[in-house]
C-alpha cells in the first residue's frame, strides 16, 4: 500500500511500518511534515487564560520574569520566551537557578528574589508542575503563576493563575511528548496570535516564529523527546535555521564545536548542546540565555570560548567521576544480584552525575541513579532503559525520598542520606518486580537485511531523507552478512576503518570505538548507511553499530541482533 500510493522503495515503506506508520496518511504526514500542520495550542490546558494574562501585562506595562531550569531545555525555552517578549515589547527578565546553590525548580528564594525585582507575572520554562509549595508562596508575594512544563504532573497541581502541560488529565493536545522548549513554542503562537488581534503589530513588523527554531531544536534534541509529529516538524525546520545560523550566538557555538556546514541532530546532541549545558552544570546557566540571545559576534565569540572552556573541565570530570563508579560497581559484591544500580558518594559533583548514570546504563543496561552527598543530603540523577518508566519508580519510592520529578526514561531526586539504605533495596525491589532478565540485555533492533545489490548510495540519499533520526525515529540499522574484510585501519587508537567486500559490491566502513575487536576475515554487522561527503564527492559509507563472526549466533550484551520486522507488517507495504 504505501510503495503504490507514495512511490516508495519497498525498503523504505518496511522502515516506515517498523517505526508504526503503516498507513498512507501517518506515512504521508511523516514524510512531509508541515508547521502548518502544528496543533492548535489553544488545545492545551489553561492555554487561554496564560495568553490573557500575558496580554493584559503587556498593555498595562507589567514586567514579565521566565523562570527556567539549568539544563539546554530550560536555557532554550528561556532565551525563546525572552526574546520573543522584547520584540514584542513586553517588559521581562529572566531567573535561573544554579544548580549547586539553589537546586532544581521553582524556589521561595528565586520567587522572592523575581519579586523585588519588580515582576508581577512569572512564567516557568521547563519547570514548576510539582511547585505546590512555591505556588502557593508566589501567590502570597503578589506574583501571577503561570507553570509551562513537560515533566509528569504528580497527584496535586501547583494553584497558579495557568498550568500548561501536556500531560495534563484531560488536555485535548494530540501531542502529549514535548519538550519544555516544546511547550513554550507553543505558548508563543498562542500569544502571538492574540497580540495580533489587539493590533500589538501594527506600527512595526510581527515577529517570524519560525527564526526562534533553532532554539526550539536545540533544547527538543538534547531532552531525547520522540521525534515525531509537532516535534518532527519543528525540528526538521529548526535545523535548517540552526545551519543557516542567523543568530551570532549560534555561529559563535558552531565555530567553538567545530560544526560546519548542515547542522544534523548528532551535532546538536554530541557538539552543540554539551557546551551550552556546561555552564550549568558547573556554574552560572545564565552564559547561555545570553550567548542565545545577543545581537553582537564578539560578544557572542567571548561567551561561546568560555562555555567551551566549561565544557572541558566537565568532561574531565565526567572522566573521573565514570571511572570511579565503574570501581564501585566491580568492588560491590551486593550490585551483582541487583537489577537496577544506585551508587552515592561524597566526590562526586552534582552537576555532571546524570551524564555518568547515562555512560552506566550504556555499559549495563540497568535502571541507574547516582546520588552526590553533601552535608547529610544527597542529589541524584537517574536515567533509564526502554521498557522501565523511571518517574513512575521513584514515585514508587517517594516515602524514601525528600524531593523528585522528571519522567519516563531521566529524573532527578533529593533525599536524606539517612534513608539511602532503605531507598537502595526499595528501587531494587520496584525494578525487580517489573523487569524480566531478558529485559536487561539490550537489543539492537535492525530494520531489515540488506543484499549486496542494496549498497549503494542512491539507496542511503533515500533514507537519509527520513531524517531528523533521534528518539522515536531511530536512525535505520540493517544486517549485512559474510561481508569479507578486505583493509582495515585503526583511527586514534580507538576507530575501525574498514574496507568490505560484500557479494559483487565493495564498500567503505567505520565502527567507532571498536578498534579492540578482534575480528575474522568473514563477519556479519549492524550498519546504518550514510552519505559521506569529501572534498565535495558523495559516496556511501557504511557506519558499523556491531559485528560477530560470519553465521555466529548471538553471543553476550554486545552482539544481540534482534529484527523489528514482522509478518503482519507486510500487508501494509
Amino acid at each position: 500500500m504505501l510503495v503504490a500510493q507514495h512511490s516508495l522503495d519497498p525498503l523504505i515503506a518496511r522502515i516506515l511500518v517498523n517505526r508504526g506508520m503503516a498507513t498512507a496518511e501517518a506515512a504521508g504526514r511523516f514524510l512531509s511534515p508541515s508547521l502548518a500542520d502544528l496543533p492548535d495550542p489553544f488545545l492545551l490546558p489553561d492555554m487561554d487564560q496564560a495568553v490573557a494574562r500575558l496580554v493584559r501585562a503587556w498593555q498595562s506595562g507589567e514586567t514579565v520574569c521566565v523562570y527556567g531550569d539549568y539544563d539546554v531545555d530550560g536555557i532554550t525555552a528561556v532565551a525563546l520566551l525572552i526574546g520573543f517578549f522584547r520584540t514584542a515589547g513586553i517588559s521581562c527578565l529572566y531567573h535561573i537557578p544554579r544548580r549547586l546553590e539553589d537546586g532544581y525548580g521553582l524556589s521561595a528564594d528565586g520567587l522572592q528574589a523575581v519579586a523585588a525585582q519588580g515582576a508581577s507575572v512569572v512564567v516557568t520554562v521547563d519547570c514548576g508542575i510539582s511547585a505546590v509549595a512555591e505556588a502557593e508562596l508566589a501567590a502570597d508575594l503578589g506574583l501571577d503563576l503561570i507553570v509551562t512544563d513537560h515533566h509528569t504532573p504528580g497527584p496535586t497541581l501547583p494553584a497558579a493563575h495557568a498550568v500548561i502541560n501536556p500531560l495534563r488529565s484531560g488536555s485535548a493536545f494530540p501531542c502529549t511528548v514535548l519538550a519544555g522548549v516544546g511547550v513554550a513554542f507553543n505558548l508563543l503562537i498562542a500569544l502571538r496570535s492574540r497580540l495580533r488581534e489587539e493590533g500589538a503589530f501594527v506600527a512595526g513588523e510581527e515577529p517570524d516564529l519560525r527564526h526562534y527554531l533553532d532554539l526550539v531544536a536545540l533544547g527538543t534534541i538534547a531532552d531525547i523527546v520522540p521525534l515525531l509529529d509537532a516535534n518532527r516538524a519543528m525540528v526538521r525546520t529548526g535545523l535548517k535555521v540552526l545551519s543557516a545560523a542567523g543568530r551570532p550566538g549560534i555561529a559563535a557555538l558552531k565555530t567553538v564545536a567545530g560544526v560546519v556546514g548542515e547542522v544534523s541532530c548528532g551535532a546538536v546532541g554530541f557538539r552543540l548542546a554539551p557546551r551550552l549545558n556546561a555552564a550549568g552544570r558547573l556554574e552560572d546557566a545564565a552564559a547561555g540565555v545570553e550567548l542565545l540571545l545577543t545581537r553582537d559576534p564578539a560578544e557572542a565569540a567571548r561567551l561561546a570560548a568560555g562555555l567551551d572552556a566549561s565544557n572541558a573541565e566537565r568532561q574531565a570530570l565526567e572522566r573521573e567521576i565514570l571511572q570511579d563508579a565503574l570501581n564501585r560497581i566491580g568492588e560491590t559484591a551486593e550490585l551483582k544480584g541487583r537489577r537496577s544500580i544506585v551508587l552515592a558518594s561524597a566526590d562526586w559533583h552534582p552537576g555532571v552525575i546524570g551524564i555518568v548514570a547515562s555512560r552506566v546504563v550504556d555499559l549495563y543496561h540497568r535502571p541507574t541513579i547516582l546520588i552526590a552527598l553533601q552535608e547529610g543530603n544527597g542529589r541524584g540523577s537517574g536515567r533509564s532503559i526502554p521498557g522501565f518508566h523511571l518517574y513512575q519508580a521513584l514515585h514508587a519510592c517517594a516515602d524514601h525520598l525528600l524531593k523528585f520529578g522528571g519522567h519516563r526514561q531521566a529524573a532527578g531526586l533529593s533525599i536524606a542520606e539517612e534513608t539511602l539504605a532503605s531507598f537502595v533495596e526499595r528501587f531494587d525491589a520496584v525494578v525487580s518486580g517489573e523487569l524480566a532478565d531478558d529485559e536487561l540485555v539490550p537489543d539492537l533492533w535492525l530494520d531489515a537485511e540488506l543484499q549486496p545489490a542494496d549498497l549503494d548510495l542512491a539507496l542511503a540519499e533515500r533514507i537519509a531523507a527520513l531524517s531528523p533520526f533521534g528518539a522515536g525515529n531511530p536512525e535505520p540499522l540493517f544486517l549485512v552478512r559474510n561481508a569479507r574484510i578486505k583493509e582495515r585501519r585503526v583511527l586514534k587508537d580507538a576507530h575501525l576503518k574498514l574496507r568490505l567486500d560484500v557479494g559483487e559490491r565493495t564498500c567503505e566502513a567505520i565502527g567507532f570505538s571498536l578498534a579492540g575487536r578482534e575480528l575474522p576475515d568473514l563477519i556479519d554487522c549492524a550498519v546504518a548507511m550514510q552519505v559521506n561527503i569529501w572534498n565535495g564527492r558523495r559516496s556511501l559509507q557504511l557506519r558499523i553499530k556491531d559485528l560477530r563472526p560470519a553465521g555466529a549466533a548471538p553471543a553476550g550484551i554486545a552482539e544481540a541482533m534482534s529484527y523489528s520486522g514482522n509478518g503482519d507488517a507486510d500487508g501494509a507495504l
